[in-house]
């Protein structure tokens, strides 16, 4: 795949086919991963990978714990208190875009919350990788992890395999490294789901918009 098309065509897709990715193959993409930029090469990431049976106990662990009006324990704010504009609009338009393309209505909350279960079980994506950040580390490294994070969605498609990031997990963070057992020190920055899209499901259907870079880019000095 060409670097170029590899970025622009790469979507976060939420319906997989039940096919198993190999371990050589997740291997593979975290081996080109690992190559992202950070500050003095101090890589400050680290992934649990999840599959199987391990994969599904723990999604229903988290699942339940939705369902039972878990509060967030977050290990960092991921969103503002309140959005200002243009964000506020971007995020509904999203938000309708993808219930429009499974045939959602607005006021049907059953169906919604239905749908935002899925992110708790990856949506069934045969491969779960959580992303986790030392905690020791400040705000600059996770600027680090984000080109990490990229690195992964983009080296998957090189694999033909198709990625959804998803910071959902983030609220369940306790429950993430007490299952894994890994210390309070590790940091869930958030879930990815990996795998084999399924092409034929609606909700993968759906693209959201970018701003054009006249949009966001002021030019300075020469032309």
């Amino acid at each position: 795949m060409e670097i170029l098309d590899g970025i622009r065509d790469r979507a976060s897709v939420r319906a997989f086919l039940d096919k198993p990715v190999t371990r050589e193959t997740i291997e593979s993409v975290l081996e080109t991963a690992r190559w992202a930029p950070s500050g003095t090469n101090t890589q400050p990431w680290s992934v649990a990978v999840v599959v199987g049976e391990k994969k599904q106990q723990l999604a229903e662990q988290i699942v339940a714990a939705f369902q039972d009006g878990y509060e967030s324990a977050a290990d960092y704010q991921y969103y503002p208190k309140q959005f200002a504009e243009p964000f506020q609009n971007r995020r509904v338009t999203c938000g309708m875009a993808l219930y429009e393309a499974l045939g959602i209505e607005r006021s049907d909350r059953e169906r919604r919350r239905e749908q935002w279960v899925k992110n708790y079980r990856g949506f069934d994506a045969p491969v779960q990788l959580y992303i986790f950040i030392d905690g020791r580390m400040e705000k600059g490294s996770w600027v680090d992890v984000g080109m990490f994070i990229q690195n992964i969605l983009l080296a998957a498609r090189g694999h033909d395999l198709e990625t959804c990031a998803q910071a959902a997990f983030a609220d369940y963070a306790p429950i993430v490294r007490q299952a894994l057992e890994l210390p309070e020190h590790q940091k869930l920055v958030c879930g990815i789901a990996m795998g084999y899209a399924d092409w034929d499901d609606p909700v993968n259907s759906y693209r959201t918009e970018r701003e054009p870079v006249e949009g966001f880019t002021s030019w300075h000095g020469q032309d």
